[in-house]
């Protein structure tokens, strides 16, 4: 039975009949049961925040909730009436709307376009574009979310983007609004005007499930909390009174001992340099994917934190440090050597990389694990001869990750795909920052001088978010230099020990930690004050 707590205070209303309740809900995956006799309810007006580790099973209940998936077991009511199962059509009419986390909007159309995609019938002879722009202006007015119908798409902010994304579900009558990890990648003030919206909408009767990692955020918007762990609903209570540790060990299971700051307490001579950088404009780059004037540099025993909304240059920034990307103009230089344009070569010299996504760069998905686990040094002395892979010693450096950073799944020989997103980032992570190791030859190579670390903890849960910035500051305090390039603000705050923000490709100076308050890396992010890069 999942822990329970008396009703919340708040000041929504909250009728005696839910608008949505899940009665017992059951979902399995062959032997993994995902849902495990889940019974939820949702109230008029009311926020419920979904909580859970990586693999918990709310994913699997928002896709049951949505027509995505067929429960084996259970039902779901919607305003007391049942909700036919296995059809998206039917949660819509329902009035049950979905923003994801990712956005599905179309660039080159406006955001009347985009809005009014799917909204008609194939075999209405003209489209009703003059009634749709009254009804989105509507819409909008009624729920404080300002946006112009002619405006497109590719020229929004991301605040913006998400906005549009909100009107779609609205525009098409939702009334229970699902947002998956809707602050992701919004500044604070994005943040904070989320916030007010959702606090107008509630105001006007609509329902909320807010899913989200940031627990602050969650004790702050939400009525009542639900927990799930390993498939059960394991606790449900109010905010009110709820601490953020409390939060944390229902997830996990057990108490978690929230990060705390840890600021670098010896910095070394300088590792990697860029002077006045200039990046070219690849086939698939956008025009903001580049890097204007940019300037750093990175010292040993030092993070240094690289905040921003994505698609801002980060991209360009982490390829040209990976040997991914040739500038065209500027200088790069590592250990005090022009730094090549060659990934193997970068690797040999003791730079390590995290990349972005896990899934498409980070792991071979098809190979196995002890072969993703050396995977970068597969052709160095320690794991080939003669062009022959030294197969014993690859799976005996993938057992030693595995063993090290906790690598849980199918064993060595189990495809990377099939490892939990957590356990993946736990395999990157291994490969990239121990030294590798063979009997017979020296003992250990040399750890990682210089660390490239692209959103390593993206849409993990809190213990693995720990587990990751436990690693990457003892590397620092090793004596790597670390550069943590992230859109999440308090991961920027926790682990900085210089800041600095991009913007259209630009680079602020990066400023101690001590110079920057939440305020003005948000107004950095939206482009207030970011001049072309110069280190101080």
């Amino acid at each position: 039975m999942p822990q329970t707590m008396p009703p919340s205070s708040s000041s929504a209303v909250q009728p005696q009949l839910p608008v949505l309740q899940l009665h017992g809900i059951t979902k399995r995956f062959g032997p993994l049961v995902a849902n495990d006799a889940i019974s939820l309810s949702l109230h008029r007006g009311e926020v419920v925040a979904l909580l859970g580790e990586n693999g918990a099973g709310k994913s699997t209940l928002m896709s049951i909730l949505f027509g995505h998936y067929v429960a084996d077991e259970g039902h779901i009511d919607v305003h007391g009436q049942p909700l036919p199962p296995g059809q998206p059509r039917a949660s819509l009419a329902a009035g049950i709307g979905m923003v994801h986390q990712h956005f599905a909007l179309a660039d080159n159309l406006s955001v009347l376009d985009n809005i009014m995609v799917g909204s008609e019938s194939l075999l209405r002879p003209a489209s009703a574009t003059a009634q749709a722009r009254a009804k989105l202006v509507q819409v909008a007015a009624q729920f404080g979310l300002p946006v112009q119908p002619d405006a497109r798409v590719a020229g929004l902010t991301v605040g913006e983007r998400q906005r549009v994304e909100i009107l779609k579900a609205l525009y098409r009558g939702a009334r229970i609004l699902i947002l998956d990890e809707p602050t992701a990648v919004l500044t604070p003030q994005e943040s904070e005007a989320l916030f007010a919206t959702l606090a107008q909408m509630v105001a006007q009767g609509l329902s909320i499930i807010f899913i989200s990692h940031k627990l602050g955020e969650v004790l702050r918007v939400a009525d009542r909390v639900a927990v799930l762990r390993h498939g059960k609903l394991v606790a449900e209570a109010p905010t009110a009174g709820t601490t953020q540790a409390q939060l944390a060990q229902w997830m996990v299971g057990e108490a978690v001992a929230l990060p705390e700051r840890r600021p670098a307490q010896s910095v070394g001579a300088s590792v990697c340099q860029l002077g006045h950088v200039h990046t070219l404009l690849s086939k698939k780059s956008t025009a903001r994917d580049r890097l204007v004037d940019v300037s750093l540099d990175l010292r040993a025993g030092e993070i240094v934190a690289i905040a921003g909304v994505s698609g801002n240059g980060q991209v360009a920034l982490a390829d040209v440090l990976c040997g991914m990307r040739r500038v065209g103009s500027g200088t790069v230089r590592y250990q005090g050597q022009p730094m090549p344009a060659s990934p193997v070569a970068l690797v040999a010299q003791g730079v390590a990389r995290i990349p972005e996504d896990r899934h498409s760069t980070g792991v071979v998905g098809d190979l196995p694990v002890w072969e993703n686990a050396v995977s970068e040094r597969l052709r160095s002395r320690w794991f080939s001869r003669l062009g022959w892979v030294r197969r014993a010693a690859a799976r005996s450096q993938a057992q030693h990750v595995s063993a090290q950073f906790d690598v849980r799944g199918g064993g060595l020989d189990a495809p990377a795909r099939s490892l939990s997103g957590g356990n993946m980032q736990k395999l990157i992570l291994g490969r990239a920052l121990l030294a590798p190791q063979a009997q017979g030859l020296g003992g250990e190579g040399a750890s990682p001088r210089l660390i490239v670390a692209h959103q390593p903890t993206w849409g993990l849960d809190i213990g693995a978010v720990r587990f990751v910035h436990q690693q990457l500051l003892a590397a620092r305090d090793a004596g790597a230099a670390v550069l943590l390039i992230s859109d999440d603000l308090d991961e920027v705050l926790a682990l900085g020990d210089r800041i600095g923000v991009m913007h259209e490709g630009h680079l602020s100076p990066a400023l101690p930690h001590a110079e920057w308050s939440r305020e003005t890396i948000g107004l950095a992010m939206a482009g207030a004050g970011v001049p072309a890069a110069r280190e101080v």
